[in-house]
This record gives structure tokens, sequence and C-alpha cells, in this order.
């Protein structure tokens, strides 16, 4: 997808750091940026793929989470898009979540205040802003649903690294903005961060289909509106961004359609969902043994992720493309690298 240069981009002969450049949003906006003409980005990640280094990218090792590789990191630069984070539903990683997602924005935002850095966009969920039990289509303006997303940690996580990335910027001198896009798929999640979900399904290992509803939205077009935010993005804003709102039962239909393999045949009731789910887990647990999916993801599945992203269509020129275009990709993607040929009927 084209992308016109930005002003900014234009005008700037200091960096952009892009912060976990290397994950599967980061690595898409990378390529937006370097599509637009970009010849000044650094991306600090534990290790730059050569592709990156080779387009002019210049690459720092380091973690977000370490004082003295912030400070160096934030030197001589623009804008700094945070994007390191780690995407996990298991009750035992909320530890390490909070270290990177709060812990680590704020020695980010002190390092970026102390060397003067304008523009600081920060990569958060639409998970801390729109989640209802009764399916109501939200937006920005809605209140934050506090009690249901700090059921689960990574939300939890991503909520109080909002708080911290606005109570830094809450002046004015700098421009802070929140964008918050749904789950993201498309090709390219090496990681399966966020794919893992189509994965299952084709591996059948979903044991039934939640009563609840998802958004989900293309990581490709989900980059194009990080790099608009640059230029676009009003300080102290939050940007939902997501593609559309299904039932998972209208997802995992599509999701059949595409590959093949047949959805979960049972639905139960919501308090059934959740207390079997939990009672396997701990069975698998007890038994030192992974088990073949996480409870707190059935959880979540009887909740509704829905919202409305007129905001960042009118403001940062956000589009996306048909949803089946993106589950297209997205199977396609998870067939080759992951699956190998022939996993599917069709």
């Amino acid at each position: 997808m084209a992308t016109k240069k930005t002003k900014t981009l234009a005008k700037s002969e200091k960096k952009i750091l892009i912060t976990g450049g290397t994950g599967f949003l980061g690595t898409h906006l990378v390529r937006h940026f370097l599509d637009a003409g970009a010849k000044n980005l650094r991306v600090m990640a534990s290790s730059v793929p050569a592709w990156m280094t080779d387009s002019g990218v210049e690459a720092f090792a380091g973690s977000v989470t370490r004082k003295e590789d912030v400070a160096e990191a934030t030197r001589n630069c623009e804008a700094i898009y945070h994007l390191a984070g780690k995407v996990s539903f298991d009750y035992d990683g909320a530890a390490q979540m909070n270290k990177l997602h709060v812990e680590g924005t704020r020695i980010l935002c002190e390092a970026a205040k102390e060397n003067g850095v304008k523009n600081f966009i920060l990569a958060s969920s639409s998970g801390t802003s729109a989640i209802t039990e009764d399916g109501e289509i939200t937006d920005e303006t809605y209140p934050q649903p506090v009690e249901i997303l700090t059921k689960w940690a990574y939300y939890a996580s991503k909520y109080y690294q909002e708080k911290t990335a606005l109570q830094a910027f809450k002046d004015k001198g700098e421009r802070l903005v929140i964008l918050n896009p749904s789950l993201l798929l498309g090709s390219g999640d090496e990681r399966l961060s966020s794919t893992k979900v189509v994965l299952d399904f084709t591996a059948k290992k979903l044991p039934i289909t939640p009563g609840g509803g998802l958004n989900f939205v293309d990581a490709r077009d989900a980059a194009n509106a990080f790099l608009n935010a640059l230029d676009k993005g009003r300080h102290q804003e939050r940007y939902l961004l997501g593609a559309v709102n299904w039932t998972v039962a209208d997802f995992f239909g599509r999701l059949e359609r595409l590959t093949g393999v047949s959805a979960p045949m049972f639905s139960v009731p919501k308090s059934v969902a959740v207390a079997g789910s939990n009672f396997i887990s701990t069975i698998f647990k007890t038994f030192d043994k992974p088990a073949p999916f996480e409870a707190s993801e059935v959880e979540m599945g009887e909740y509704f992720w829905y919202f409305d992203s007129a905001k960042a269509e009118e403001e940062l020129n956000f589009t996306t493309r048909d949803p089946m275009e993106t589950l297209q990709d997205t199977i396609k993607y998870l067939r080759e690298n992951f699956l190998g040929e022939g996993i599917f009927k069709n």
C-alpha cells in the first residue's frame, strides 16, 4: 500500500527511534517508513535483521528496561515509536509484562524528556478501551472498562503503560499520541504474537466457540496509521484501530470456509466455559504439562471487543482492506511458515 511522504519525515534530520521494530507491527512500520523514503530510522531491539541494516536502518542493540541503553538510544531523536512489548495471556507472565510495559515505558519517557525528544507515539491495545459484556460498539469517548480489563495481566499492564506515558507527557512542549489497534492479523507474525488464535483454530486446539465477539485489523493497515500519526496525531489523544466487529462464531465460520477445518461445534454458557477451561488448565499444570489453550483466552472470548474507528479514519487517514483478504494472508503465511503444505483441505 503506497504511502505519501510525511511532512515531519521530509524535514527531520534527527533519528526516528522505533523500539520493538523487529516485531509483527514494528516490521511493517519500518517497511512503511522505508517505502516513504526514510533515511533516519533507528531500531532498538536485541537483534536487527540484515534486510533492515542493508536498507539503511541504524541498529541499536538494547532493552527499554535498561536505563543506560535507553539514554543512548534516545539521543538525537526527533520522534520515538514505542512498540516494544510482550503479548501473553498466561498469568505467570504478569511480572515480566509489567516490567517491560510499565517500567520500561517510564524509563523511555524520562530519557525522551531529558534528550528533548518532541514526539512520542505509543502502541497500546484496544483492550484498554473497548471491552463490554453486551456487544455495545464503543469509541474513545467511553470510560475505560477497568474492572474488566484488569482480569488479564496483559491488558492491565497496557492500561498502566498508558497512564505512565500520559503522566510523563502531561505538559505542553512534547507530543504524546496513543494508538490502540485490535487483534493484529495478516502476514509476517514470525513470533506468533497475535496470529496464534488462527494457528490454534487450524490445529483444532480450541475446545468451544465462545459467545462473545472480536475486532481485528491487518497489521499493514495499522502500521500505516502509525506512520501518519507522526504528523497528524493530537497530543494526549487515543486512537482505536480496527477493521471489523464480528462474533467469534462468525470469525470461526469464515476461517472454516477458508481452511476447510471445522469450527468447534459446541457453545456453552459463559460460566461453564470459564469454569471448565480453568479446570482443564489446572489439570495440565498439575502434571507440569502445557495446556492445549489458555483458560484466560476462553474467558476473553466471552466478552465483546467491538468499537468504531471513525476518529482514526478522520484524523489519521486510517483505512482498512477487505477483512477476508487479511484472513487469507494470515492463513497463507501460517501455512507456509508453520504448518507446511497440505494441511488444509482446500
